[in-house]
């Protein structure tokens, strides 16, 4: 595990993110409903360019506060987008 990967996984461990649902309307039109620990799973299954640029993010929204569920959400969009299949 390198450095990025423990500051991710501390960080998820101590923010205790809740369990939330997301709806987001694929490419196709289609509902599809993603949850925080699908995203998180996501995030620490990533290339490690990425995951040092979620972490960057992450310390920003941490240090003023901020809502980290938004951020969960703008990832599980792009998630649904890359994943959701034009018919």
């Amino acid at each position: 595990m390198n450095a990025t990967q423990k500051y991710l996984t501390d960080f998820f461990a101590e923010k205790e993110i809740p369990f939330k649902e997301f709806k987001i309307t694929g490419k196709d039109n289609l509902p599809h409903y993603i949850s925080t620990s699908v995203v998180i799973e996501s995030i620490m299954n990533t290339s490690d360019a990425e995951q040092r640029q979620i972490a960057m993010v992450l310390r920003k929204i941490d240090y003023v506060n901020g809502n980290v569920q938004h951020f969960l959400k703008f990832l599980a969009h792009g998630l649904v987008q890359q994943y959701s299949m034009v018919a």
